[in-house]
């Protein structure tokens, strides 16, 4: 597929999100500090953040393909609680039983930015979990899929096993909202569906 854009993220979720509406990408670095700050709302948090990225990604185009870049954002949040990425397994623990038999918010932020023109949209999803115990809290982290996901779960992988109910975007959950994603490449006049 020939790259219609650069995509700001390392996650194989995104590329694997961008290829199944048919987007071609190229990757490009961006390194972005992602610390909540003082009264920052989740959604305004996670919006500020995937803006951050794709301007980042932007700057680091230098002299390559003029395209635009893509940068995204997911936080998990249980009662305004902004979850982070556990990375060991005391952090996987405590997320997964907090969440345990609870509706949390997932939110997604997307940005577009080309230098000219900057786009971002909003995505919010409503997750259920049934109750999740200690030893399947521990099963699951010993599989290595917790690490490095916002909230301790892959909605796309084993964690399904957990989630009673979705409302909402999957792909949301999954880390890039495609509904969104492709209402902004259609505002700065990206057509990917000319390779369908």
């Amino acid at each position: 597929m020939e790259p219609l854009i650069y995509l700001a993220s390392e996650s194989p979720r995104r590329r694997q999100l961008l290829e199944q509406i048919g987007v071609g990408f190229a990757p490009i670095e961006q390194d972005v500090e992602e610390t909540l700050q003082a009264g920052e709302s989740p959604e305004v948090f996670v919006l500020r953040l995937a803006l951050d990225k794709a301007r980042a990604g932007h700057a680091n185009v230098g002299d390559g393909r003029p395209m635009p870049v893509l940068g995204a954002d997911t936080v998990v949040v249980l009662d305004e609680r902004v979850m982070g990425k556990p990375h060991d397994w005391a952090a996987a623990d405590e997320m997964l039983a907090v969440l345990s038999g609870k509706t949390h918010r997932v939110l997604t932020g997307v940005a577009l930015v080309d230098g000219e023109r900057e786009a971002t949209r909003l995505s919010v999803s409503n997750v259920t979990m049934r109750e999740i115990d200690r030893g399947e809290r521990e099963a699951y982290w010993r599989s290595g899929e917790p690490e490095g996901k916002a909230g301790g779960y892959a909605i796309q992988g084993r964690g399904a096993a957990f989630i009673e109910h979705l409302e909402g975007s999957y792909s949301c959950v999954m880390g890039l909202p495609l509904f969104e994603t492709a209402d902004m490449l259609a505002e700065f006049e990206i057509d990917y569906q000319a390779e369908w």
